[in-house]
């Protein structure tokens, strides 16, 4: 029986206790529609043990802690993300879970957001393809995703009143662009509609974008869930579109709705609604879980943890080839860092995860290497520390690097400084860090820096002082596994930046005017974040978005690019002309010189993996959607190709570009329909209007003024109704109107 059905008979007051939830995690049962349960998982599930409190911070049952989404970014690796999404589907049904509480598709518009470890990219391409497969594998098994934040969620201040006032062709263009193609794709059972309002309006209150576009543009059929708390008016949500409200409101929200209703301040049509899709989640769920439950392989999953650790670590710069060390050698290895020790392998907040193992860097290392080569300083607390204490701890490990061959050396950011609920002040690494990197340095010029992160960090400072650099981000439970495999030559490194490394933090995009002030959050920046942005501005970087180096080298040649049917077809060869096989990132990027609209220089429209045995050759090949150079109109309030030459570029990253080709593309016309508020010049410049004018204008001077380009350059932006108020004009507006209306318009 479907939702609509299920609720038919209800009554008013059930049906408006089906639109928030029973507890924290579980939605009501009502008659025959059974509750469902959910969890916080974007990597793993966060579901309360028994005794926990109800929010399950005090304690979750046991998971597999995969690599968060700034991790899994970086590997740019489809397939790798749905098999992680499977894995997750398989232990959400072991557990009982309905719906998992993920992924997080929002951008990063700055490096500062709070929760960007939570989050794939700055790019809304690799946002998109890479949410997509993680929705696709979490439904694959029964179980339904939840889409979040939807949107326009980029900052933790202030994140549920504040109001992100952002124009129509940035929201469209990037932070609307992941969601689009993924509900498009995938149907998430759920989306999630975030705490923050857009230009004012709540998003769980705002019709146009849970109805409108949703579902109106879109094509939504699932249920729209508020996140934990994010509802200020119920009878509004309910009205928007909203259908659920988490978590329990304690029949508070329920009361308001069913008097709301009586009062006739809320159509009953909407109760209905919204409780016919609980209703259909439900049996969604139920049909998800019929039959035995799946076995859950903890080793299975951890190795499928190491495997995605080992795919997303980045390497950033590999001088003289230090990397990857010799497991069979003789040289004496200094691990330095209490990260290697304790590691940080999972962000603060909601997302955190209780791990079935947890790999640890440095006894992987002695796995490797052996304990006669290795020796462990920790050289700093993660905690607090006196001044003697970190003085004492640095000298020890100086000492240890001066007598070692090789040094490797734990970085990274404390769980108190990137969390949910605020966002970071600075880029920069813990003073005693990099104090200590620098005595290390003074003393042995062989050092490996290996940074535990969930946002970017500012490497600037000393990134041409090390031979080895690995960005390790935040690695999930098997992430010291990982990490050996790579330092040993196990794992050859694929990662790829999916963003900036800026050089300081003055130089982002969002600098000026991030996390915001008296509740706005202004999106001055535009279309031109990450990338798009250091590049218009030809910016210096300390390591570019799609960078990421390998043991072995490629070769590209031969690029070609051409339209094919509703897009274009780009061939290209790899080479792998090292000594071992390798990953390689392929990347396709384009822009249009001398377009009419403000654009990037270029902007990512594709991308692939190819794995090459050393020695092999391989052709390449993309098909790129038409609709990947399209930019959204803002009057027009439709997307659109612009006609001309394209530049296709396809490289190893944003700033390493291998092959260039011009490809001309077919545009669609720009049809912007002449009003009385549009310009002289505008009118001027479509034959058919010109001459309607000048027959207006006769018998007054404007009608030869208006044929000079210098007047008309001069006067050119005014609106045509004013040339009514001209003295000897005598034009009035309904004369304007009607010329304009039989009018084709411009093109």
């Amino acid at each position: 029986m479907a939702g609509p059905e299920l609720v038919r008979e209800l009554t008013l007051r059930e049906k408006a206790s089906l639109t928030s939830g029973e507890t924290a995690w579980t939605t009501k049962s009502v008659r025959e529609i059974g509750s469902v349960v959910v969890s916080d998982g974007p990597h793993g599930l966060r579901r309360p043990a028994e005794g926990a409190d109800e929010f399950g911070l005090s304690g979750s049952l046991p998971a597999t802690c995969f690599p968060p989404a700034v991790a899994l970014g970086s590997s740019w690796d489809v397939d790798l993300v749905r098999r992680v999404g499977r894995a997750l589907g398989v232990e959400a049904r072991a557990a009982g879970v309905g719906v998992v509480l993920g992924p997080g598709i929002n951008l990063k518009r700055s490096p500062l957001c709070g929760r960007n470890f939570e989050y794939f990219s700055e790019d809304p391409l690799i946002t998109g393809v890479l949410g997509s497969a993680m929705v696709a594998g979490i439904q694959s098994q029964g179980v339904g995703a939840s889409l979040k934040h939807f949107a326009a969620n980029n900052a933790e201040h202030d994140r549920f009143r504040s109001s992100s006032e952002i124009d129509p062709r940035t929201l469209r263009e990037l932070y609307l662009r992941a969601f689009h193609r993924i509900v498009t794709e995938q149907q998430p059972w759920t989306v999630m509609a975030a705490y923050n309002k857009i230009n004012g309006v709540y998003a769980t209150e705002h019709p146009w974008l849970l109805t409108a576009l949703l579902r109106g543009e879109w094509g939504f059929t699932g249920l729209v869930v508020s996140d934990w708390g994010a509802v200020d008016d119920p009878v509004s949500a309910i009205g928007a579109g909203l259908d659920l409200i988490m978590p329990s409101t304690g029949g508070r929200s329920d009361a308001v709705i069913i008097d709301a209703v009586e009062r006739g301040a809320l159509a009953e049509a909407a109760v209905d609604r919204a409780a016919g899709r609980v209703a259909e989640l439900a049996e969604r769920v139920k049909a998800g879980a019929a039959g035995q439950a799946p076995h859950f392989d903890r080793n299975r999953h951890h190795t499928l943890a190491r495997e995605a650790a080992g795919k997303s670590i980045v390497l950033l710069r590999n001088v003289d080839d230090i990397l990857p060390l010799d497991p069979a050698g003789s040289e004496s290895i200094a691990v330095i860092g209490e990260l290697a020790r304790e590691p940080r392998y999972q962000g603060a907040g909601s997302s955190m995860i209780n791990p079935t193992r947890l790999d640890r860097a440095l006894g992987e290392i002695v796995g490797y290497a052996g304990q006669d080569r290795v020796s462990f300083a920790p050289g700093y607390r993660i905690g607090p520390g006196t001044d003697g204490d970190l003085v004492s701890l640095r000298d020890e490990a100086t000492a240890l690097a001066e007598q070692s061959d090789v040094v490797i050396i734990f970085l990274g950011l404390p769980a108190e400084e990137e969390s949910e609920g605020f966002d970071r002040q600075h880029l920069e690494l813990p003073a005693d860090q990099t104090t200590l990197l620098d005595a290390v340095l003074a003393v042995n010029s062989r050092v490996i820096v290996v940074l535990s992160n969930g946002g970017v960090v500012r490497v600037s400072g000393w990134q041409h002082l090390v031979p080895g650099l690995i960005e390790g981000w935040l690695l999930g439970q098997a992430g010291g596994a990982a990490l050996a495999d790579v330092l040993f030559g196990a794992v050859n490194p694929s990662g790829r930046l999916a963003e900036t490394i800026p050089f300081k933090l003055s130089d982002t995009p969002a600098y000026l005017d991030f996390p915001g002030q008296f509740g706005k959050i202004n999106y001055s920046e535009g279309i031109f974040v990450g990338y798009r942005y250091f590049d218009a501005r030809d910016l210096p970087v300390s390591f570019p978005f799609g960078h990421g180096l390998s043991y072995t080298t490629f070769e590209y040649s031969g690029a070609s690019a051409q339209q094919n049917g509703d897009g274009l077809r780009l061939r290209v060869r790899i080479t792998n002309t090292g000594q071992r096989s390798g990953r390689e990132v392929v990347q396709v990027y384009a822009g249009l010189p001398g377009s009419r609209v403000s654009r990037p220089p270029r902007q990512l429209i594709g991308f692939t993996i190819v794995e090459l045995a050393a020695g092999e050759s391989r052709q390449v090949e993309l098909i790129i959607p038409r609709s990947e150079l399209a930019y959204y109109h803002p009057i027009q309030s439709r997307w659109l190709v612009e006609g001309g030459r394209y530049r296709i570029e396809v490289g190893s990253s944003s700033r390493d570009i291998r092959g260039m080709i011009m490809v001309e593309v077919s545009g669609e016309e720009e049809v912007n329909r002449l009003t009385p508020s549009s310009s002289l010049a505008e009118v001027m410049a479509v034959p058919a209007a010109r001459a309607a004018l000048q027959k207006l204008l006769a018998h007054h001077p404007l009608a030869a003024m208006i044929e000079d380009p210098a007047t008309l350059a001069m006067i050119g932006s005014m609106p045509i109704r004013r040339l009514a108020s001209f003295p000897g004009a005598e034009i009035s507006d309904g004369q304007l109107t009607d010329l304009l209306s039989r009018l084709p318009g411009r093109s």
